[in-house]
């Protein structure tokens, strides 16, 4: 017998309660990296240097529940806010319902197992250097494009349902 359809699937972004939102971070650590924007384009460059409250095995801020008296630009993500942010990475849970798609096989809400993002090669674990080594006029060196192919094996086996 087939149970109710996930809540991602029957909601929107704005519908979702705080858990349920919270939940749709795969903690994959991607958008704790330093990004850099071409202020004449808008064009977005990704670096590798991740935020000094970012745990580069973990891939999970270090004080989430304080992390913007440390870190006073970090983005509090909001259905409005997704709904216009660019640079939101493809395998992103916020996104991909954003977009109408299904969460990938690896998405912890999916396989039930937080491990299967680190798994499945989409995070960050392994891949960073905290912004505290590097000088800010430095930060141009660090530019990758990991962020936007990351996965494309685990990608290539499709959505959820495809699995």
């Amino acid at each position: 017998m087939m149970g109710a359809e996930p809540f991602w699937k029957t909601k929107s972004l704005a519908e979702m309660s705080a858990t349920e939102w919270e939940s749709l971070c795969d903690g994959c650590g991607l958008c704790c990296l330093n990004k850099l924007e071409d202020w004449d384009t808008g064009e977005i460059a990704w670096t590798n240097i991740g935020c000094t409250l970012l745990d580069g095995e973990s891939c999970r801020c270090r004080d989430y529940p304080n992390r913007q008296a440390t870190v006073p630009d970090c983005l509090q993500l909001t259905p409005e806010m997704v709904a216009e942010l660019s640079w939101l990475p493809p395998t992103c849970g916020y996104r991909l319902v954003r977009d109408g798609h299904d969460l990938y096989w690896w998405h912890p809400l999916v396989s039930g197992d937080p491990d299967t993002v680190h798994v499945a090669g989409i995070s960050a674990r392994g891949r960073t250097v905290s912004e505290d080594d590097v000088d800010i006029d430095d930060y141009e060196e660090y530019l990758v494009e990991w962020p936007l192919t990351v996965g494309e094996e685990s990608r290539a086996r499709g959505p959820a349902e495809k699995a």
